[in-house]
């Protein structure tokens, strides 16, 4: 029989970590580092932030391969000025992501980039931010948005606005659809409502008029009443009742949260409400909560704000399956443009998305 290990003097009883089966951790050896992927193992045999990037990967590789896990992207932030654009198409092209739900400016810079104009690097030696103002050039941290991309946009919007039926309700996910099919049809580049109306994937848009692509609406509709043509109506609950009804009848949810705010909590709150709808006699409906959740946001928790809340606060609110009961949940810390290539790069390696 073995030893039961002694007590010492000061009375602590030390264990041997490999019969306590704790997994050990490994120094990262770039020496055999060929792949994305093979980066974002070794970094998962780390420790801080790499292991979460690790642990992210794995959880978004699982909620990936759960044939029944139906998965929601979440975006927030000027990521589409981040670059960060072909990584969504690609989370949309591989089948992993089945609808989005983000701000609109994201959605409005991804316009920009799709119609085939660019970002620029901001140099503070040659202009300051007034000088930015005066010459038309809008600043995001370090990137650029000239003005006349914002006017091309409306140009686009205002067309599909035109041809809109006033008799049909405007919501965000019908608007971003119509604005994927216009790109599919006039333009070659890849983006992400592009990539979405190919893919059948809704984009809700929660804060609408908090967007380029809300002025445009408003703008549109100043038209009409000058004009005295028809007005066209926008119903918000259109989007969540469409949201709510595919929720409904997933088998399994996840959420791939890229950043914070609305678009997080506006997706988390369908646990609620569907919990509301049982429990206050509207419905008869099981318990609806994400089983998947992996989340990148360097937003600490103690502002006490949605974006730098845990997954297991979330789990107090019923939108979570708790891990105790089968949840995966995995959170990284970090800058989204430095974490989100490393997860998502080495989860699409996994499922041999990339042609070779």
């Amino acid at each position: 029989m073995a030893k039961k290990p002694k007590k010492t003097v000061t009375g602590r009883v030390l264990h041997d970590p490999v019969k306590d089966k704790l997994r050990p951790i490994f120094p990262l050896d770039l020496s055999k580092i060929k792949t994305i992927d093979d980066l974002v193992r070794a970094m998962g045999n780390t420790a801080y932030t790499a292991r979460q990037v690790g642990d992210a990967a794995d959880v978004l590789e699982a909620m990936a391969r759960d044939k029944d896990c139906f998965v929601v992207m979440t975006l927030s932030g000027a990521l589409t000025v981040g670059k960060m654009g072909l990584v969504f198409c690609d989370l949309i092209e591989s089948g992993i992501v089945k609808a989005i739900v983000s701000t609109g400016a994201l959605m409005a810079h991804g316009l920009v980039e799709a119609t085939g104009l660019s970002h620029f690097r901001y140099d503070p030696a040659k202009m300051n931010d007034n000088e930015l103002f005066l010459a038309g050039y809008n600043r995001v941290y370090d990137s650029l948005e000239p003005e006349t991309n914002l006017d091309h946009v409306e140009e686009v919007v205002d067309a599909i606005f035109e041809k809109w039926d006033p008799k049909e309700v405007v919501c965000s996910w019908k608007l971003h659809r119509k604005i994927g099919e216009y790109l599919t049809k006039h333009t070659t580049g890849r983006g992400i409502l592009r990539s979405a109306f190919e893919h059948n994937v809704p984009v809700f848009v929660p804060a609408f008029s908090d967007s380029e692509l809300g002025l445009d609406f408003a703008l549109n509709k100043y038209g009409r009443q000058r004009d005295h043509r028809p007005l066209l109506h926008f119903d918000p609950f259109e989007d969540f009742e469409k949201f709510a009804n595919t929720m409904m009848a997933t088998k399994k949810m996840g959420i791939f949260t890229v950043g914070g705010g609305v678009p997080r909590n506006w997706s988390q709150q369908f646990g609620v409400y569907a919990e509301l709808m049982a429990r206050r006699g509207y419905k008869n409906l099981p318990l609806k909560r994400y089983s998947y959740g992996v989340r990148i946001c360097p937003e600490p928790v103690h502002w006490g704000g949605l974006s730098g809340s845990t997954y297991t606060e979330a789990v107090s609110w019923g939108k979570f399956v708790p891990r105790e009961e089968g949840g995966q949940l995995a959170e990284v810390l970090e800058d989204a443009t430095v974490a989100l290539p490393l997860v998502v790069g080495a989860v699409l390696e996994r499922l041999k998305y990339f042609k070779t």
